[in-house]
Protein backbone atom coordinates (compact mmCIF):
# COMPACT_ATOMS: atom_id res chain seq x y z
CA UNK A 1 0.00 0.00 0.00
CA UNK A 2 1.28 3.76 -1.03
CA UNK A 3 1.94 5.97 1.61
CA UNK A 4 -1.00 8.02 0.48
CA UNK A 5 -3.07 5.09 0.65
CA UNK A 6 -2.09 3.96 3.94
CA UNK A 7 -2.97 8.17 4.73
CA UNK A 8 -6.36 7.58 2.95
CA UNK A 9 -6.99 4.58 5.16
CA UNK A 10 -6.39 5.96 8.32
CA UNK A 11 -7.56 9.41 7.93
CA UNK A 12 -9.89 9.68 4.96
CA UNK A 13 -9.93 10.86 1.82
CA UNK A 14 -8.51 15.00 1.01
CA UNK A 15 -12.26 16.22 0.62
CA UNK A 16 -12.80 14.57 4.52
CA UNK A 17 -10.02 15.75 5.99
CA UNK A 18 -11.15 19.28 4.67
CA UNK A 19 -14.51 18.23 5.88
CA UNK A 20 -13.45 17.63 9.33
CA UNK A 21 -10.32 20.19 10.02
CA UNK A 22 -11.49 23.34 8.25
CA UNK A 23 -15.48 23.07 8.57
CA UNK A 24 -15.45 21.02 11.80
CA UNK A 25 -18.13 18.65 10.48
CA UNK A 26 -17.78 14.76 10.47
CA UNK A 27 -20.31 14.21 7.23
CA UNK A 28 -21.91 15.05 4.92
CA UNK A 29 -25.75 16.85 4.18
CA UNK A 30 -28.11 15.27 1.54
CA UNK A 31 -26.85 16.16 -1.51
CA UNK A 32 -23.36 17.73 -0.44
CA UNK A 33 -21.03 14.73 -1.32
CA UNK A 34 -22.27 13.86 -4.78
CA UNK A 35 -21.68 17.73 -5.58
CA UNK A 36 -18.40 17.64 -4.18
CA UNK A 37 -17.20 14.80 -5.72
CA UNK A 38 -18.39 16.01 -8.93
CA UNK A 39 -16.47 19.10 -8.94
CA UNK A 40 -13.28 17.70 -7.36
CA UNK A 41 -13.55 15.41 -10.32
CA UNK A 42 -13.97 18.50 -12.56
CA UNK A 43 -17.57 17.49 -13.65
CA UNK A 44 -19.91 20.93 -14.72
CA UNK A 45 -22.66 20.75 -11.71
CA UNK A 46 -26.18 22.58 -11.27
CA UNK A 47 -26.87 22.06 -7.82
CA UNK A 48 -30.72 22.52 -6.41
CA UNK A 49 -30.53 22.41 -2.48
CA UNK A 50 -33.34 24.68 -0.27
CA UNK A 51 -31.68 27.80 1.56
CA UNK A 52 -29.56 26.22 5.08
CA UNK A 53 -28.55 23.02 2.88
CA UNK A 54 -25.05 23.95 2.57
CA UNK A 55 -24.70 25.71 -0.85
CA UNK A 56 -21.66 27.00 -0.22
CA UNK A 57 -19.75 24.17 1.11
CA UNK A 58 -19.94 22.21 -1.77
CA UNK A 59 -17.55 24.64 -3.64
CA UNK A 60 -16.18 26.16 -1.05
CA UNK A 61 -14.24 22.20 0.33
CA UNK A 62 -13.34 21.39 -3.09
CA UNK A 63 -11.06 24.55 -3.87
CA UNK A 64 -9.43 23.84 -0.64
CA UNK A 65 -9.02 19.86 -1.44
CA UNK A 66 -7.78 20.09 -4.65
CA UNK A 67 -6.12 23.38 -4.75
CA UNK A 68 -6.00 26.41 -7.19
CA UNK A 69 -7.99 29.20 -7.77
CA UNK A 70 -11.44 29.21 -7.66
CA UNK A 71 -14.09 31.86 -8.53
CA UNK A 72 -17.06 32.42 -6.90
CA UNK A 73 -19.91 34.82 -8.38
CA UNK A 74 -22.85 35.77 -5.79
CA UNK A 75 -24.62 38.54 -5.61
CA UNK A 76 -24.79 38.25 -1.64
CA UNK A 77 -22.08 41.29 -0.90
CA UNK A 78 -22.77 40.87 2.96
CA UNK A 79 -22.91 36.74 2.73
CA UNK A 80 -19.79 37.17 0.74
CA UNK A 81 -18.18 38.76 2.81
CA UNK A 82 -18.88 36.81 6.18
CA UNK A 83 -17.64 33.76 4.13
CA UNK A 84 -14.35 35.42 3.04
CA UNK A 85 -13.78 36.18 7.14
CA UNK A 86 -14.75 33.17 8.35
CA UNK A 87 -12.21 30.73 5.36
CA UNK A 88 -9.43 33.34 6.44
CA UNK A 89 -10.46 32.74 10.42
CA UNK A 90 -10.12 29.03 9.02
CA UNK A 91 -6.28 29.49 7.52
CA UNK A 92 -7.73 29.02 4.00
CA UNK A 93 -6.77 32.63 1.61
CA UNK A 94 -9.64 33.76 -0.02
CA UNK A 95 -10.76 37.30 -1.20
CA UNK A 96 -13.54 39.35 -2.33
CA UNK A 97 -13.89 41.88 -5.73
CA UNK A 98 -16.54 44.21 -4.92
CA UNK A 99 -17.74 47.72 -6.03
CA UNK A 100 -17.03 48.57 -2.07
CA UNK A 101 -13.44 46.76 -1.63
CA UNK A 102 -11.24 48.84 -0.06
CA UNK A 103 -7.69 49.58 -1.51
CA UNK A 104 -5.61 47.59 1.11
CA UNK A 105 -7.83 44.63 0.64
CA UNK A 106 -7.53 44.75 -3.10
CA UNK A 107 -3.90 44.90 -2.49
CA UNK A 108 -4.00 41.62 -0.17
CA UNK A 109 -6.03 40.00 -2.92
CA UNK A 110 -3.71 40.63 -5.52
CA UNK A 111 -0.38 39.81 -3.47
CA UNK A 112 -2.23 36.28 -2.98
CA UNK A 113 -2.96 35.64 -6.53
CA UNK A 114 0.77 36.09 -7.37
CA UNK A 115 1.76 33.89 -5.00
CA UNK A 116 -0.59 31.72 -6.14
CA UNK A 117 -1.88 31.48 -2.32
CA UNK A 118 -5.29 32.33 -2.91
CA UNK A 119 -8.19 29.69 -3.43
CA UNK A 120 -11.62 31.34 -3.60
CA UNK A 121 -12.18 34.72 -5.15
CA UNK A 122 -15.60 36.44 -4.61
CA UNK A 123 -16.63 38.64 -7.08
CA UNK A 124 -20.04 40.76 -7.58
CA UNK A 125 -21.93 40.36 -10.67
CA UNK A 126 -22.29 44.10 -11.38
CA UNK A 127 -18.06 44.24 -11.80
CA UNK A 128 -18.58 41.98 -14.77
CA UNK A 129 -19.54 45.11 -16.73
CA UNK A 130 -15.99 45.67 -16.32
CA UNK A 131 -14.32 44.89 -19.44
CA UNK A 132 -10.50 45.36 -17.54
CA UNK A 133 -11.64 43.48 -14.90
CA UNK A 134 -12.58 39.89 -16.97
CA UNK A 135 -9.57 40.83 -19.11
CA UNK A 136 -7.91 40.16 -15.70
CA UNK A 137 -10.03 37.26 -14.66
CA UNK A 138 -9.41 35.23 -17.79
CA UNK A 139 -5.44 35.47 -17.63
CA UNK A 140 -6.10 34.12 -14.06
CA UNK A 141 -4.97 30.66 -13.50
CA UNK A 142 -8.86 29.27 -12.26
CA UNK A 143 -9.34 26.20 -12.00
CA UNK A 144 -13.56 26.05 -11.23
CA UNK A 145 -16.07 28.55 -11.73
CA UNK A 146 -18.90 28.53 -8.83
CA UNK A 147 -22.13 30.67 -9.53
CA UNK A 148 -24.16 31.21 -6.39
CA UNK A 149 -27.49 32.08 -6.61
CA UNK A 150 -27.78 31.06 -10.31
CA UNK A 151 -31.33 31.48 -10.64
CA UNK A 152 -30.62 35.11 -10.95
CA UNK A 153 -29.76 34.96 -14.48
CA UNK A 154 -33.30 34.00 -15.56
CA UNK A 155 -34.89 36.80 -17.51
CA UNK A 156 -38.44 35.89 -16.44
CA UNK A 157 -37.70 35.50 -12.85
CA UNK A 158 -38.02 38.25 -10.12
CA UNK A 159 -34.68 38.10 -8.89
CA UNK A 160 -33.07 38.63 -12.95
CA UNK A 161 -30.04 40.56 -12.70
CA UNK A 162 -28.68 41.41 -16.18
CA UNK A 163 -25.14 40.89 -15.12
CA UNK A 164 -25.68 37.39 -14.72
CA UNK A 165 -25.91 37.18 -18.83
CA UNK A 166 -22.15 37.98 -18.82
CA UNK A 167 -21.45 34.57 -16.69
CA UNK A 168 -21.70 32.52 -19.88
CA UNK A 169 -19.32 34.14 -22.31
CA UNK A 170 -17.11 34.62 -19.38
CA UNK A 171 -17.28 30.59 -18.42
CA UNK A 172 -16.48 29.68 -22.71
CA UNK A 173 -13.82 32.54 -22.04
CA UNK A 174 -12.20 30.58 -18.95
CA UNK A 175 -12.50 26.89 -20.11
CA UNK A 176 -13.09 25.60 -16.69
CA UNK A 177 -15.80 23.46 -14.52
CA UNK A 178 -18.78 25.31 -13.72
CA UNK A 179 -20.81 24.83 -10.82
CA UNK A 180 -24.38 26.58 -10.07
CA UNK A 181 -25.99 26.84 -7.32
CA UNK A 182 -29.58 28.07 -6.24
CA UNK A 183 -32.69 27.47 -3.91
CA UNK A 184 -35.02 28.95 -5.72
CA UNK A 185 -35.57 27.03 -9.59
CA UNK A 186 -38.79 26.02 -11.33
CA UNK A 187 -38.49 23.84 -14.56
CA UNK A 188 -38.41 26.45 -16.92
CA UNK A 189 -35.62 28.56 -14.70
CA UNK A 190 -33.43 25.30 -14.97
CA UNK A 191 -33.32 24.97 -18.43
CA UNK A 192 -32.23 28.97 -18.91
CA UNK A 193 -29.55 28.22 -16.21
CA UNK A 194 -28.52 24.89 -18.83
CA UNK A 195 -29.01 27.28 -21.68
CA UNK A 196 -26.54 29.61 -20.74
CA UNK A 197 -24.39 28.40 -18.69
CA UNK A 198 -23.50 24.99 -20.19
CA UNK A 199 -24.94 25.48 -23.84
CA UNK A 200 -24.22 22.09 -25.48
CA UNK A 201 -22.98 20.83 -22.17
CA UNK A 202 -24.74 18.26 -19.87
CA UNK A 203 -23.86 18.94 -16.49
CA UNK A 204 -24.90 16.61 -13.69
CA UNK A 205 -28.13 18.29 -11.43
CA UNK A 206 -28.00 17.68 -8.14
CA UNK A 207 -31.68 18.48 -5.87
CA UNK A 208 -32.00 17.79 -2.47
CA UNK A 209 -35.14 18.86 -1.03
CA UNK A 210 -34.47 17.71 2.38
CA UNK A 211 -32.18 19.40 5.14
CA UNK A 212 -31.07 16.56 7.65
CA UNK A 213 -32.75 16.75 11.21
CA UNK A 214 -29.22 15.67 13.04
CA UNK A 215 -27.32 17.74 10.56
CA UNK A 216 -24.58 20.21 12.34
CA UNK A 217 -26.53 23.85 12.76
CA UNK A 218 -24.11 25.85 10.50
CA UNK A 219 -22.27 27.01 12.77
CA UNK A 220 -18.92 25.15 12.58
CA UNK A 221 -17.21 24.15 16.34
CA UNK A 222 -15.07 26.97 18.00
CA UNK A 223 -12.04 24.63 17.90
CA UNK A 224 -12.35 24.44 14.11
CA UNK A 225 -13.42 28.13 13.44
CA UNK A 226 -14.36 26.83 9.89
CA UNK A 227 -16.70 28.85 7.52
CA UNK A 228 -20.53 28.52 7.59
CA UNK A 229 -22.34 25.76 5.96
CA UNK A 230 -24.59 27.62 4.36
Amino acid sequence: MSEAAARIEEHGSPADLVLRDVFGFEGYRPGQQEIVEAMLAREDVLAIMPTGGGKSLCYQLPAIAAGGLTLVVSPLVALMEDQVSALRAAGVEAGSLTAGTPEDERERVFSAIERGALRLLYVAPERLANDRLCGFLQRLPINRLAVDEAHCISQWGHDFRPDYLRLGPLAAALGVPVGAFTATADEETRREILARLFPGRGPRRVSSSAVAVNAPTGTPSAAAKGPSRR
